[in-house]
């Protein structure tokens, strides 16, 4: 599955994979650059297309995660932070607030793991 955005053509399925990925080796624990805070999941992946870029961000309306981000919440500074990952449309920004860590990157995982079928099965069904 491509992209949706022209300034991010990234393939979004290959984001995704290598997300989960980046988490089920732990990649969210305290960074070296900056031990005193908390990762942020995306943010601090190489997931945002902003990693490793801090001197000329792209704006996050660019990325490719963008396809997931409620309308409504399309305008706050970190719009990825707004994606509901679950039934009861709890999201990053919400888990921030009241869930340990390792909550936030469960909620994050099974996500990941959700979308990735549903959208791998929409590939299938497409070629078919």
């Amino acid at each position: 599955m491509a992209a949706n955005n022209p300034d991010d053509d990234r393939n979004i399925l290959e984001v995704l994979k290598a997300e989960l990925n980046f988490l089920e080796k732990g990649g969210y624990g305290r960074s070296p650059r900056e031990p005193h805070r908390a990762s942020l999941v995306f943010e601090d992946s190489p997931s945002c297309m902003n990693y490793d870029r801090p001197d000329k961000p792209e704006p996050c309306e660019h990325c490719v995660l963008m396809q997931f981000v409620p309308k409504e919440a399309r305008e706050q500074q970190i719009p990825c932070r707004h994606i509901p990952l679950n039934d009861k449309g709890e999201t990053l920004d919400n888990l921030y607030r009241c869930a340990e860590f390792h909550e936030v990157e469960d909620a994050m995982r099974q996500w990941l793991r959700e979308t990735i079928a549903r959208l791998e099965s929409q590939s299938t069904k497409a070629r078919a």
